[in-house]
């Protein structure tokens, strides 16, 4: 997979209760499961159209971004990944964070892969789309060594034009592919649309450093209403985020196609800023491992004999079983998802990582989630992550131990996921 405590104040509990009720109502207009309210930037969006550029005249390749590594899953004893992230590059993006918090991204490290790839800003030149910014996806070629890289590439392309093929049916969750080309050099480059150039491990992370600035004492609140607001800003930009990353995976699920590499490092987003979470549009990236589910497909493919063999190891046969192994695998994906932004995002940096978190809930408690809760209820340093999880009477913990259970055929489908009061919002408004 690709490797990817608030103090008290002395507010009235009357005066605490009135606002901690009022404010959810501000942001979540739609009590329908599943649909959270939009407000998009007064620009207008210009239509898009299915069709790919393979022209590399038309487009302009910019700076050098950054690069990351990952792989495919072959167990869930491995660690979650991110990209390392370019410290200039956000900065430049203007999220309102100091050198300091932006430098912590740095922490969490690229797992083993035999794939690296480079990341380019630019701009489409020419055509229809004349004036996108694009970010490009740059995979070594097979004359490189890399023949893993091409095929990689190549299903990366095909999903996404298979996902896009329709242009009345394009999810605004996952990521838009513009167009590809490969070079002379055998170098295959992939053209995104920009629509964002962080992920959901850099917020998380940004977010952990902050909570360790605030605790200790280096970010006062004079105002005492302004920690439990800040607490709300945060519990909606990260439910949002999961809701969105659900809804692209649903649209994956719906149309026959697994992730296969779902992790915090895996959903861009449009912005990292809590207050403007409202804007928050989460996208899926990375669908390099995405595999074909459709019943003529099932067990074909050289990228995903990892999956069939832990299929067939679980008991699951026949091509019906095997899907139904694929999907319930993608969810415990999602779980550890899910998992993750509910504890990095509401813990000081340092205290718990995507790493001991996954250690935490496989070898220690052996997917028990609630023999865990009880654990994590008694470190105060954890007591953030738990009250946001205990939202609608446990919420939040329901969920996980649904979608981590240890039988494959017991976790719900994607929707089901999606529909939950905790992903859709509506435990915000349970106060």
């Amino acid at each position: 997979m690709a490797s990817n405590a608030y103090r008290k104040t002395s507010v009235s509990p009357s005066a605490t209760n009135t606002m901690l009720k009022a404010l959810p109502v501000r942001f979540l207009a739609s009590p329908e499961p599943g649909r959270w309210s939009r407000r998009l930037p007064r620009r207008s969006l210009r239509l898009i159209s299915a069709a790919l550029m393979t022209n590399p005249a038309y487009f302009e390749v910019g700076r050098f971004l950054g690069g990351y590594g990952f792989m495919n899953i072959t167990s869930y004893s491995s660690s979650q990944f991110g990209e390392p992230s370019n410290v200039a590059g956000i900065q430049d993006l203007g999220l309102g964070y100091s050198p300091e918090e932006i430098e912590r991204l740095r922490v969490q490290d690229i797992g083993e892969g035999e794939v690296t790839i480079r990341l380019y800003e630019g701009r489409v030149v020419q055509g229809p789309l004349r004036g996108t910014q694009a970010v490009f996806k740059v995979y070594p070629g097979a004359r490189a060594g890399a023949s893993e890289a091409d095929l990689m590439a190549l299903n990366e392309l095909r999903t996404h034009a298979f996902l896009q093929s329709d242009a009345s049916d394009i999810c605004t969750n996952i990521q838009f592919l513009l167009g590809a080309f490969e070079t002379a050099t055998g170098e295959q480059w992939l053209a995104f649309r920009d629509d964002g150039r962080y992920s959901a491990a850099d917020y998380a992370k940004v977010a952990s450093a902050r909570q360790l600035k605030e605790q200790s004492g280096g970010m006062p609140f004079w105002n005492p209403f302004d920690r439990a607001y800040k607490l709300e800003l945060r519990r909606y930009f990260v439910l949002k985020l999961l809701n969105g990353a659900m809804s692209g995976l649903v649209h994956m699920h719906n149309h026959d196609r697994l992730h296969q590499s779902l992790g915090p490092s895996s959903v861009i987003l449009n912005t990292a800023l809590e207050k403007e979470g409202r804007y928050l549009v989460p996208r899926l990236r990375d669908l390099a491992f995405s595999v074909d589910i459709g019943y003529s497909s099932i067990g074909a493919g050289v990228l995903s004999d990892g999956l069939w063999c832990r299929a067939s190891a679980a008991g699951a046969l026949t091509p019906l079983e095997k899907r139904a192994f694929g999907i319930a695998d993608d969810i415990y994906g999602a779980g550890l998802l899910v998992a993750y932004m509910a504890f990095i995002p509401f813990c000081e940096a340092g205290i718990m990582d995507g790493i001991s978190l996954q250690r935490l809930l496989e070898n220690t408690f052996r997917l028990d989630i609630y023999a865990a809760r009880e654990y994590c209820l008694a470190d105060d340093r954890l007591s953030e992550a738990v009250s946001f999880l205990d939202l609608g009477d446990g919420a939040g913990w329901e969920l996980l131990q649904a979608m981590l259970n240890p039988d494959y055929r017991k976790r719900p489908i994607a929707e089901a996921v999606l529909n939950h009061r905790f992903i859709t919002g509506a435990v915000l408004r349970s106060y």
